[in-house]
């Protein structure tokens, strides 16, 4: 049996993929969230072994959800299916970036919904068909992601790193004493 949780801000869209759900014997949904920051709280109490995760909601979007939930579980986490209706790169990537094991659109016909979650829920990765053809494209032009700058929290942990070092020594390694 494996354990899901619905996560979209939209009630709607989180019952149409019940009904799609409910109707596999070897799927169950344990539960329901309209945010990123619910969606973290039903991780911890409910354990679910797949998230789907829609990217855009109000508190706390998707991709940041995800990156939180898979700090926080570490090896315990779950595996985390993206679903958007926005078909943008730059979502792919980041989804990717922050942990998940699968992205797939909201259009996507409910057996290929159903056949995502087999895959992910074994620790195999899974993108949309187009989303897929679109990467390879862009890998092989070499058009592809470019390595991101660092992030404000990137820099302020190497700086600390280095203090760290520093501190270790007794001085910052470009002034130590020659040997």
């Amino acid at each position: 049996m494996i354990r899901i949780l619905l996560v979209d801000d939209q009630a709607l869209v989180r019952a149409g993929f019940r009904m799609i759900l409910d109707a596999e014997p070897q799927l169950e949904v344990v539960g329901e969230a309209g945010d990123g920051r619910a969606a973290i709280d039903q991780v911890r109490t409910l354990a679910p072994d797949v998230v789907l995760m829609d990217i855009r909601m109000p508190e706390l979007d998707g991709l940041e959800a995800t990156r939180r939930i898979l700090d926080e579980r570490g090896e315990n986490a779950p595996k985390i299916l993206m679903l958007t209706t926005f078909d943008l790169d730059e979502y792919v990537y980041e989804a990717l970036r922050a942990g998940a094991s699968g992205f797939l659109l909201k259009d996507t016909p409910p057996e290929q919904l159903v056949a995502a979650i087999e895959v992910i829920s074994q620790g195999d990765a899974l993108l949309s068909p187009t989303i897929t053809r679109r990467v390879i494209s862009e890998f092989v032009k070499g058009t592809g992601p470019k390595p991101r700058a660092l992030e404000r929290r990137d820099r302020e942990d190497l700086v600390r790193l280095g203090d760290d070092r520093q501190d270790a020594c007794g001085a910052h390694p470009d002034e130590a004493e020659p040997a």
